[in-house]
């Protein structure tokens, strides 16, 4: 049963990794977000695992572009 749980999928992070690939771009808030979920080992599905890693090496390469809108550091 636990298991099961593991690989649930995150709907709301589910709706920014598709925010993001529509747009091609993300927020601040957001990279913040998706590598916090990478770093902090948390509860991720392969499938969300491996699309978060696709938009990390999309900016790198300039293909999805990482804008300020929507960051609030306070």
């Amino acid at each position: 049963m636990v298991r099961a749980a593991q690989h649930r999928s995150n709907l709301p992070t589910q709706r920014i990794l598709a925010r993001i690939f529509e747009l091609r771009q993300l927020n601040r808030y957001e990279h913040l977000h998706l590598a916090s979920l990478l770093l902090a080992n948390h509860r991720l599905t392969p499938d969300e695992r491996q699309q978060i890693n696709q938009i990390f090496d999309q900016v790198q390469a300039g293909r999805i572009k990482l804008v300020d809108e929507g960051f609030s550091p306070s």
